[in-house]
């Protein structure tokens, strides 16, 4: 029996290379004779640029950046040989290039998890760490740049990163504004990009389709999952439209950049990339999927396992998880789902989206306070249980 052990993180509890290990390990005591394949899964948050740099056997490079709210921390970036490439992820990143890839994860300096749950509030945080790391990694010779941008704390449109690479901001009686957080949009009466880096290709590795702004936009969408208050969504909508038109002014860029399927990423720094820097913005999973030669551990496979803290619509909106899924579906693969919780509203019992075997392993009465640190061991159960 081969079985191919490709779990995301269990948010706050277990990274994805935890999940895999700690699935391995239940399920050998119990078959020590079944090939299990560890194949951590990254989304483009946390974990991206660790998994991708270990798979390109590349190095990670540790630097100081500025966390969400101006916090000085620790983090770091990889570089990996283009020519190290898995012959599919070269092909749609640098089929022409040579020299060395820089993988960058926004959730590293930027991130939402970095922040206490009283801290979050996207009127304050800025995404200036994110343009330190790439700025750092240009400076040591990286020839395009790969930016994960799961789990951002930020809705600043990505203004904080072009702040780090040179990009200016001044108010009415021309002073500058230092860290141009959604709080300080009011002041902002001009943006100057003279000073701008050199930036070699930058790629987004990115699953949402939202564009910036409206219903389905950035802050409508995301904007109470990073603190903002819903009685606020109107003010920072309509300062959002004036800093974009702005920006894209600036840039020589048009506004409808705005409505680019996943501009709207990551607190919209998939729009500020874009309109700064003619960023590419490409389906995260696909890349990963590339990456870790997914096509090919999957059809190897005589059962797929996988999951994440919470299996939800979002789940099957892009994710990692949801595509896995439905990609072993496809080539007929038994697959199962472990999550600590599961919630699909239309779906009842243990068999899920497209055949797929749901598995909710904390108990019922748990709350997620107890759950968090007992997750390992209520994953392990859970495995074992079942074989």
């Amino acid at each position: 029996m081969r079985v191919l052990l490709a779990f995301d993180k269990f948010k706050d509890a277990l990274t994805a290379r935890e999940a895999c290990e700690t699935a391995a390990r239940a399920l050998h005591a119990k078959h020590p004779d079944w090939q299990l394949d560890l194949c951590p899964l990254t989304d483009g948050g946390e974990g991206f640029c660790e998994t991708l740099t270990r798979v390109g056997r590349g190095q990670l490079v540790e630097m100081d950046t500025t966390g969400p709210l101006g916090r000085k921390l620790r983090t770091a970036f990889g570089t990996v040989r283009i020519k190290n490439l898995p012959t599919a992820a070269r092909a749609r990143l640098a089929p022409n290039q040579s020299g060395n890839l820089a993988v960058i994860e926004m959730a590293s300096a930027s991130g939402l998890a970095l922040l206490r749950p009283s801290e979050r509030n996207p009127w304050n945080t800025c995404s200036y760490g994110t343009g330190e790391q790439m700025g750092a990694a240009i400076q040591a010779g990286a020839n395009i740049v790969l930016l994960g941008v799961g789990g951002s704390a930020t809705n600043d449109l990505g203004l904080g990163t072009l702040a780090a690479l040179g990009f200016k901001f001044f108010d009415a009686a021309g002073a500058t504004v230092p860290v141009p957080t959604p709080a300080t949009w009011e002041t902002i009466q001009r943006i100057d990009r003279s000073s701008a880096r050199n930036l070699p290709p930058v790629f987004i590795a990115c699953d949402v389709t939202n564009p910036l702004l409206g219903p389905a936009g950035s802050a409508a969408v995301f904007g109470r999952q990073k603190g903002l208050p819903v009685d606020d969504l109107p003010r920072l909508e309509t300062q959002a439209a004036r800093i974009a038109k702005m920006l894209a002014a600036a840039c020589g860029k048009g506004i409808s950049l705005a409505d680019t399927p996943g501009a709207g990423a990551a607190g919209g720094i998939g729009f500020g990339l874009m309109a700064a820097f003619g960023a590419t913005l490409g389906p995260g999973f696909d890349l990963v999927s590339d990456w870790l030669d997914l096509p090919a551990r999957l059809a190897a496979s005589d059962l797929v396992l996988t999951g994440e803290g919470r299996f939800d619509a979002t789940s099957l909106g892009g994710k990692g998880t949801g595509r896995l899924v439905s990609e072993a579906r496809r080539l007929g693969k038994p697959a199962h789902v472990f999550a600590g919780r599961v919630s699909l509203p239309d779906r009842s019992g243990a068999h899920g989206p497209e055949g797929c075997q749901l598995h909710t392993i904390t108990p019922v009465n748990m709350t997620l306070a107890e759950a968090l640190p007992r997750t390992a061991g209520l994953l392990g159960t859970a495995l074992e249980r079942r074989w």
